[in-house]
């Protein structure tokens, strides 16, 4: 048996609260409230408070969240009546309706119109907005909106006749079934209006000269070029390079000019101020006024003088000066143009402007030309000769300037090849005198080449019974090489330390010395410095030795008739005598001896005469290409 109203499996048992106060007065607040635990009373009616959207897969989000800054927009129209007016019953106007699916609110508003003579704008503020009596305790959803339906808001009744596909989507997506698109109206009053201006010619011109579209898209976008203006055929005039800037934003030109240092002018901040540049300049003189957007032909106003009311335009412009100026399509680089009568060539562009003319133009070729002048030819000074007085490079210092000042010593290789320490950085060769007198045939010095100064000192060593002193033979000085002329304006060549070497001839002043021998360090220093002592290098001496391969057989018999014994073996001053084409063995001609270079090296040996042997067995190995096995013997 069922029991009724017991309640059974009811929670909420809490009651609303309907009296209340309200200025210190007892009275019942709201009728629309539930009884006890939300139930609706006899009569009430529970009105929602949002759009109930339809539930999908994955977290459910409120609407606030769900749809932020999602609006649904409608195209709407409206019949607006026009009383007590005989050439228009009612106008046509059109309206924005925003639907906010956040908050189900709603907002109007109508789009501007050029000389309606009506208020545009905002026509309905954003809020909910309820539906029309009988249903005014409800509000409008989404559900209420639909295309080719009337929407009745506060009174007035609005034709919405198409959305977006944004609005279009979302409807197909909840359910709501698209009605088909219809077309707004044409507002009569304004179709008679606009046939009448199209067929009427104004009394002065509407000419707007809007440059903000220009100024919006190509603010701080400048064009560079780098110009030259030869002005060298005029009185003291000469190249000047320029540099052209090209404002895209309102077609105006700057130039500056770049000063090179000591040039003798003045520093100015610009060649020519930023201003629109005229095709065929310079113009002629104009009076104030003359050159302007529109003539001004008379003004008129009501009885006051201070007051203006309007301007008489000439609308035929019969007046007006046409100048034409330059623009961006005009420049490109190799084009002359016109600076107020003076010839610049556009020479080069930056990156930026060939981007530009290759986007925009197409353009491929941007061959640059040379602003420089061609360098003067070199004017070579002519020094007079040498006078005789102090040495050849203080004469040259007193010719340079009025002043003499000291020759500067190359400081640098002073302090890199000075000796320190045991390294002496000084080339020791023991020499002697090749002379006609036979008193001095027998007499041996001792050249020294110091690589920091390039000087050379020869010592005659001390001997008893010789009849000579003995001592420093030339101190430490540089050496002039012989056949040049004394009094001449360039400098002396000297003796240089690539010229020494063993077997060499060196004429000091007039006496010819033959270098016989090195010491230890010489030869070492000239083996590692090998690049300027080719003479040093054993691989370029064996080199040469293989060269002599015809002369082989010649060569051995020498050697043959040298070794008495059968010994297979001679010693090493028979072998240098055979290398030489001595009188002791067979004699050769010149064009058969070993080279110097090889000989050379032999004498690094010098110290231990089984390496000695060796070395020459080595080098009769070479010579006669033979294997060293038959000559060398441990």
């Amino acid at each position: 048996m069922e029991v009724p109203r017991l309640g059974i499996g009811k929670e909420k048992f809490h009651k609303s609260q309907h009296w209340g106060f309200c200025n210190n007065v007892r009275m019942l607040v709201s009728e629309d409230k539930p009884g006890i635990g939300g139930e609706l009373l006899l009569g009430q009616k529970m009105k929602p408070k949002y759009s109930v959207f339809p539930k999908e897969m994955g977290t459910g989000l409120p609407s606030w969240v769900a749809f932020d800054k999602q609006v649904l927009s409608f195209d709407a129209y409206l019949e607006d009546e026009v009383p007590d007016k005989s050439q228009e019953n009612y106008r046509i106007r059109c309206y924005k309706i925003y639907f906010y699916l956040e908050d189900d609110t709603i907002q109007v508003n109508e789009p501007a119109l050029k000389n309606s003579g009506l208020p545009k704008g905002i026509f309905i503020r954003r809020h909910r907005i309820s539906l029309p009596p009988p249903d005014e305790d409800q509000f409008y959803t989404v559900y209420h909106f639909n295309i080719n339906v009337d929407i009745v808001l506060y009174g007035r009744t609005f034709k919405i006749y198409d959305c977006d596909t944004f609005t279009k989507n979302f409807l197909k997506k909840i359910g709501v079934k698209l009605n088909p698109p219809g077309q707004c109206p044409e507002d009569p009053y304004m179709k008679t209006r606009r046939e009448k201006l199209d067929c009427v010619e104004p009394l002065r011109p509407y000419e707007s000269f809007d440059t903000l579209k220009q100024f919006l898209e190509y603010d701080r976008k400048v064009l560079r070029f780098f110009c030259l203006w030869d002005d060298s055929g005029s009185l003291f005039g000469d190249r000047r390079e320029l540099i052209l800037h090209y404002f895209l934003s309102d077609d105006t030109i700057e130039i500056k000019e770049v000063m090179p240092h000591n040039s003798g002018r003045d520093a100015m901040s610009l060649f020519l101020q930023r201003r629109k540049l005229p095709k065929y300049g310079p113009p002629g003189v104009y009076q104030p006024g003359q050159i302007a957007d529109r003539t001004v032909l008379n003004v008129y106003g009501g009885l006051s003088r201070r007051r203006v009311y309007s301007y008489l335009l000439d609308k035929y412009k019969l007046g007006n000066l046409d100048q034409e100026f330059y623009k961006d399509s005009d420049l490109s680089i190799g084009t002359t143009i016109n600076v107020w009568g003076r010839k610049v060539l556009l020479c080069d562009c930056d990156e930026f402007t060939k981007t530009y003319y290759k986007t925009k133009y197409g353009i491929e070729n941007f061959t640059s030309i040379s602003c420089k002048a061609p360098p003067p030819p070199k004017i070579e000074r002519k020094f007079p000769p040498y006078t005789g007085f102090g040495s050849e490079e203080d004469s040259l210092r007193s010719c340079i300037g009025l002043v003499p000042t000291p020759h500067r010593r190359n400081f640098k290789k002073f302090m890199e090849k000075d000796s320190y320490g045991n390294i002496s950085n000084t080339l020791r060769f023991f020499a002697k005198l090749i002379t006609h007198k036979c008193a001095d045939v027998e007499r041996m010095f001792v050249i020294s080449y110091f690589l920091s100064d390039d000087t050379i000192s020869v010592f005659e060593p001390i001997e008893r019974n010789s009849g000579y002193t003995g001592g420093m033979f030339l101190k430490r000085t540089r050496v002039k090489k012989p056949g040049q002329e004394v009094f001449k304006s360039e400098f002396s060549e000297y003796v240089k330390a690539e010229e020494l070497y063993v077997g060499a001839k060196v004429d000091v002043n007039g006496y010819l010395f033959l270098l016989l021998n090195a010491d230890e360090y010489t030869l070492n220093y000239m083996e590692k410095n090998s690049d300027k002592f080719p003479r040093s290098n054993i691989k370029l001496a064996l080199q040469k030795v293989k060269e002599e391969e015809s002369k082989s057989r010649e060569l051995k018999q020498v050697f043959t008739a040298a070794d008495c014994k059968h010994t297979k073996m001679v010693d090493y001053n028979t072998f240098r005598k055979a290398e030489n084409g001595g009188a002791q063995s067979t004699p050769l001609k010149s064009e058969h001896h070993c080279p110097k270079n090889v000989i050379q090296l032999e004498e690094r040996v010098e110290p231990s005469p089984i390496i000695r042997e060796k070395v020459m067995c080595v080098n009769l190995c070479v010579c006669t290409l033979t294997p060293i096995s038959v000559f060398l013997k441990t």
